[in-house]
């Protein structure tokens, strides 16, 4: 079905979730309607290897330079008490011409090698953006829309990221999106601090798949640049991969990270409901903070007043 984009204005905020795992006591509060922020964190230890095994003492949190407290903790997959929703964008525009088929069949790949997913939201989007959603028992039907795409028109794709995000903040889970395009927008209503904002209201984790080895040296930089910043700001990363052999291997890590990245919980400091950016940063406790890089969202936009 093709998607409105009426009604991106109306996102709200969606920073409180249980994973897996977490202390009955936890789950108790957040049912209870005491919000949790929860925080994605990767940490990499110096060789570049993800660090296992830590625990809750191992890290700390601060908001705005104010330490909060742990509340919940969950190491890996989130399992069945905060399901996994996988979303794919799929860049189908005129200038995907020469990459599409690549990135039609490396979404195939990573859908079949990601186990946990219940289900797939697609958008492929030009200048029209399509959506829909897939169960596991209709994933034929997913994989041959996917690899009917053709390249045309223009690129909508804050339009598709905004629309993705209205979608998963409508539905409880755990949700990691994979973007397949060369970067560029060319068509969308929505302008990009705009989607930074969306970016901050969710609670989805995104992993760009950048496809720019045929685009100029100065587009490459600035695409680059920009997927690299979107991805970020979510705790998830930007790839580009160049050959087929690359994607194996940045596949390899996105899956790794999915089943061993650390689930945070803390209820903030601050009751404001004030709309505003909170800064988040996630750090070790030493001596894990000698060498290791933690990664997490950049922060989130606290509820507005109701």
């Amino acid at each position: 079905m093709r998607a409105s984009r009426r009604g991106l204005g109306g996102v709200v905020a969606l920073v409180a979730a249980v994973a897996a795992g977490w202390p009955a006591w936890a789950t108790q509060q957040f049912r209870t309607g005491v919000d949790l922020v929860r925080l994605p964190v990767v940490v990499t230890a110096k060789d570049g290897l993800l660090a296992r095994n830590l625990k809750a003492t191992d890290f700390e949190i601060f908001e705005d330079g104010v330490k909060q407290t742990i509340a919940a903790f969950a190491e890996g997959a989130p399992g069945e008490a905060l399901p996994l929703h996988l979303g794919l964008l799929l860049d189908v525009s005129g200038s995907m011409q020469m990459d599409l088929r690549d990135a039609a069949n490396a979404a195939v790949q990573f859908v079949t090698a990601l186990d946990e997913a219940v289900d797939v939201t697609l958008l492929d989007f030009d200048t029209t953006i399509r959506i829909g959603r897939f169960s596991r028992d209709s994933y034929p039907r997913l994989f041959e829309r996917i690899r009917s795409t053709k390249a045309d028109g223009a690129t909508s794709l804050y339009d598709a990221l905004g629309i993705y995000l209205e979608s998963a903040n409508t539905r409880g889970g755990q949700h990691v999106l994979l973007m397949y395009t060369d970067g560029g927008d060319s068509s969308s209503k929505l302008n990009l601090p705009r989607v930074v904002d969306m970016l901050r209201f969710s609670n989805v984790m995104v992993y760009a798949m950048g496809y720019l080895e045929n685009l100029s040296s100065t587009m490459r930089g600035m695409q680059q640049l920009q997927l690299t910043m979107l991805a970020r700001e979510t705790g998830g990363e930007a790839f580009f991969p160049s050959s087929k052999r690359d994607l194996a291997a940045v596949y390899a890590r996105i899956l790794d990270e999915i089943g061993s990245r650390y689930t945070i919980g803390y209820e903030s400091t601050n009751p404001k409901a004030d709309g505003r950016f909170r800064k988040v940063q996630v750090k070790l406790v030493a001596p894990h903070d000698r060498s290791s890089k933690v990664r997490t969202r950049s922060g989130y936009l606290a509820p507005v007043p109701r």
